[in-house]
């Protein structure tokens, strides 16, 4: 695992050597994110080594590094899933490469389905925590001592601190953001209703494919990590008819100028 990062990362190196603080992973639909910053070099995943390849609409696969203002930051526009048919260690990669190539806080976004009945299409929620349900942990397997313990606590998997930023500049902007517990599962189906009540029962707010694998390789090396949900859709049975991914998508751009707004300001105060 090391040797593939460090290959990777020599990639990178080949092409620039710029050294970003901030991480960021685009979900779903949220691409238009990677516009907020002022680039000085966007790679295409291909061209770095050992770097999995997205295949879902909507993730564009490319490595965008720049600056909001003063801010050196590195965004993953476009993420991939377990569901992919990739491994653990391989969903993972792309944030420890940006941690080893210096970032020390990830913001992390995607797109989810609604567990309340209070949410709408294209709400916006501050990860407050998360419930793994992927049926894997990123972490198995041998541990790199030099990435982080073999045993790393979870207890403020989401940073207060950051996410005490998040609320004060969505406060400032008139920006509606909740605040809840994510639930993470492999998908690519989407859940039945009787999931969903269960999701819901257990403590869960919002259900997505994404998100967890990240923040648990994130906080085993060391990073400070945000993240913040665009509630795309409620989940199966709060709200009649199918579900799409082309819904999903939808909803997300309907939010692109308040969620693009919201991360640009906290990026700013970073």
């Amino acid at each position: 695992m090391l040797e593939t990062i460090q290959e990777a990362v020599a990639s990178i190196r080949s092409q620039t050597d710029f050294v970003p603080r901030v991480a960021g992973i685009l979900g779903s639909g949220l691409g238009f994110l990677a516009d907020e910053i002022d680039v000085e070099v966007a790679i295409p995943y291909e061209e770095i080594k050992h770097f999995p390849l997205p295949s879902v609409s909507g993730h564009h696969g490319k490595l965008v590094m720049g600056h909001v203002g003063s801010l050196p930051v590195a965004i993953l526009s476009g993420r991939v899933h377990y569901y992919e048919g990739l491994t653990p260690h391989e969903v993972v990669l792309p944030i420890r490469v940006l941690r080893s190539l210096g970032a020390d806080t990830a913001i992390i976004t995607n797109a989810s389905g609604g567990l309340r009945a209070d949410f709408d299409p294209g709400d916006l929620m501050l990860i407050t925590d998360h419930i793994n349900l992927m049926g894997y942990n990123p972490l198995i397997g041998p541990n790199v001592e030099e990435w982080g313990p073999r045993f790393p606590d979870m207890t403020e998997a989401y940073s207060k601190k950051l996410r005490n930023l998040a609320l004060a500049v969505a406060k400032e902007q008139g920006c509606e953001l909740h605040q809840g517990v994510y639930l993470g599962t492999s998908g690519p189906s989407y859940e039945t209703p009787a999931e969903i009540r269960m999701f819901a029962a257990m403590g869960g707010d919002a259900v997505g494919m994404s998100t967890v694998p990240e923040v648990i390789a994130a906080r085993h090396m060391g990073m400070e990590v945000l993240a913040i949900s665009c509630v795309a859709n409620p989940a199966a049975g709060i709200a009649e008819g199918e579900l799409s991914h082309e819904e999903v998508t939808a909803a997300v751009v309907s939010k692109k100028e308040i969620f693009g707004a919201l991360v640009r300001e906290i990026l700013h105060r970073l």
